[in-house]
């Protein structure tokens, strides 16, 4: 889908911190400021008179903005299995539905990670040949920049879906990072053929000696991520996730002791005006809003999710995630670079059974 055709986004516009407001100043940032997507449209799902009040001084985005109300939303601590039950009707399950129809091009939500995933794995389903969606998202490194999954969706993982992560890990960084043949590295303990559980080491003879479209690198260990050794990191959820956090733990506290040190002294004061742009434009490089939006990789529809504390511009960074996805049609990039078929949920009743 070209940006001439108007790409419809639903926003579910009761989901986060700090919702709704965070949410219709992300819309606006992103019309406003990111020029090549100027005809992109907005469909905001929740309280119409909340949404209505926070677009009256924003003539642009009212402009290329409908509003869908419901009362109903789902909260950031309602369980994944209740949220499905009772939130047909929510703000959440109405903006994914729309991507079911057809209505609109993808989905972005800063609400409850857990419902949103159930809630689209359900509504959307996953791609024939693909077991268990993964989130997926950017990572910065010391050479640009990476893409990493999976990011929590899946505790515990086999090595078919390792493989299966790995096929659109690949597709991802092609569309994301514009690489024709990214390297795809196993997370492992270590790099010797030895190493690691018996999940990792089937999961890397199998791309190894599998007919699959990809560049596969091979086994890295946790400090080769942000070096960049890799384009693309795939590992299982709950490694992904301790990962991710512990990196964005990393990067806090050294901000933290940058800005302390500076602050120490009088010269150090000084030294610090005197840096303060260099420190600037290296900080903004590390700055979690510019890689937020991450997605369900793997469903018959773009679900992303921002997160839940963002401001209006990384949820305007999770905005144009999903733009970039629809108009690449990553899906079609996945269905055609996938080789293999296994085992998928085809009866709706036994997928929600899973999800529950």
């Amino acid at each position: 889908m070209d940006n001439s055709d108007g790409m419809i986004i639903a926003l579910d516009a009761m989901g986060g911190d700090y919702a709704p407001a965070c949410v219709v100043q992300g819309a606006n940032e992103f019309i406003t400021k990111r020029k090549k997507y100027k005809n992109v449209k907005f469909v905001f799902y929740g309280d119409e008179p909340r949404i209505s009040s926070l677009l009256q001084n924003l003539p642009k985005l009212k402009n290329q903005s409908r509003i869908k109300h419901t009362s109903e939303y789902v909260a950031s601590d309602e369980k994944p299995s209740i949220a499905l039950r009772r939130g047909k009707n929510s703000s959440m399950r109405l903006a994914i539905d729309a991507v079911k129809k057809g209505k609109a091009a993808a989905i972005v939500s800063a609400g409850n990670t857990g419902a949103l995933m159930a809630m689209s794995k359900l509504v959307l389903r996953p791609i024939d040949g693909i077991d268990r969606p993964a989130i997926a998202s950017v990572m910065p490194t010391r050479r640009g920049k990476c893409i990493m999954l999976d990011l929590g969706a899946n505790i515990d993982c086999n090595s078919d879906n390792l493989v299966q992560f790995a096929v659109m890990g690949d597709a991802f960084a092609k569309v994301m990072l514009g690489i024709e043949a990214p390297k795809i590295g196993l997370l492992n303990v270590g790099a010797e053929d030895s190493k690691g559980s018996e999940v990792v080491k089937s999961a890397a003879e199998e791309l190894k000696e599998g007919d699959y479209p990809i560049n596969f690198y091979g086994y890295i260990e946790g400090n080769d991520i942000a070096e960049g050794i890799v384009d693309v990191v795939v590992t299982d959820g709950f490694t992904g996730n301790v990962a991710l956090k512990t990196a964005e733990g990393t990067a806090k506290i050294c901000s933290d002791y940058i800005k302390a040190a500076f602050k120490s002294s009088p010269w150090a004061f000084v030294g610090g005006l005197l840096a303060r742009f260099a420190l600037k434009k290296s900080f903004k490089k590390l700055d979690p809003r510019l890689y937020n939006g991450a997605i369900f990789l793997g469903l018959n529809g773009i679900s992303i999710k921002s997160h839940g504390g963002t401001d209006a511009t990384g949820f305007a960074n999770a905005i144009e995630v999903a733009c970039e996805l629809a108009k690449n049609d990553i899906n079609s990039k996945i269905k055609e670079e996938l080789s293999i078929n296994h085992g998928l949920f085809n009866d709706e009743d036994e997928l929600e059974a899973e999800i529950l």
